[in-house]
């Protein structure tokens, strides 16, 4: 027990800087962590040295309990007095200490989500927000960034994102071509999905003639039938992503009867 009690309170004492920067950073790799050991625990340990002062000030601001250090240095002692003493104090203010700890768990849960809400819908993590962008950006989520237009500005953000793919269909490369509505990523933090509406196909070698007009254009693809179609990204040879930016778009418009052009600014300068 001398070994195992102090390592435990250590393990209850750190555990809540570690849930924190779980929950805070958007991740889209869920198998596996491979960031530095050190990162790691050098970000465990500065949430820690957030939430325990806080913690500390709440208890004795509003419930009049105040950290006892000799208790705490008894209990993480190879002692056995020492910790028998410790166990005695530990179990006369046993609910306050279980309370301390629970309230403790949550919070490190909860806040860290609302700062991570708060970052995404503020959008104070786009590539241009300013100097402390290396602090707030997700590193870890780059296909967040790419798929969803997170790097706009709020007037800026894009009002549809259109994904073209080339495919491999019965040996003739295909190109669809739709809306993105949502996307997936596997455990290993690799696109694994898209799904997307509005989809249109047309055989790659059926390509675009010069000078053709926008009917003729239309003419080239076939429209897919269906609500959502599921475009894997293990199947698709390229991939292209375009923002597009409208202030009148009807929900339920098809594809095709919406404009084709080649660039935001002449989308904008449709309106």
């Amino acid at each position: 027990m001398n070994v195992a009690l102090p390592a435990l309170i250590v393990f209850l004492l750190l555990l809540p800087g570690f849930i924190a920067r779980s929950r805070f950073k958007r991740a889209e790799r869920i198998s596996l962590d491979y960031s530095p050991f050190g990162q790691i625990v050098t970000e465990a340990m500065l949430w820690n040295c957030v939430f325990h002062p806080l913690w500390l000030l709440a208890s004795a601001c509003l419930f009049g309990r105040i950290l006892q250090p000799l208790l705490l240095l008894e209990l993480l002692s190879s002692d056995s007095a020492s910790q028998a003493k410790a166990i005695q104090g530990v179990a006369a203010q046993f609910p306050w200490i279980c309370a301390y700890f629970l309230s403790l768990y949550a919070g490190s849960w909860i806040v860290p989500n609302g700062f991570r809400l708060m970052i995404t819908r503020f959008r104070l993590d786009r590539a241009n927000a300013g100097w402390f962008v290396p602090w707030l950006r997700f590193n870890q989520a780059p296909w967040y960034y790419l798929l969803t237009g997170a790097d706009f500005d709020e007037d800026e953000r894009p009002d549809l994102i259109s994904v073209s793919a080339i495919v491999n269909v019965a040996g003739q490369a295909v190109l669809f071509t739709g809306i993105l509505d949502n996307f997936f990523v596997d455990a290993n933090g690799s696109l694994d999905r898209m799904i997307l509406e509005q989809v249109m196909r047309r055989p790659l070698s059926a390509d675009k003639p010069d000078g053709a007009t926008t009917a003729e254009e239309l003419e080239r693809f076939y429209v897919v039938e269906g609500d959502y179609f599921v475009l894997r990204y293990s199947e698709a040879i390229t991939l292209n992503i375009e923002y597009l930016k409208m202030d009148m778009v009807t929900a339920d418009a098809p594809l095709a009867q919406i404009p084709a052009v080649d660039s935001l600014s002449e989308i904008e300068a449709l309106d």
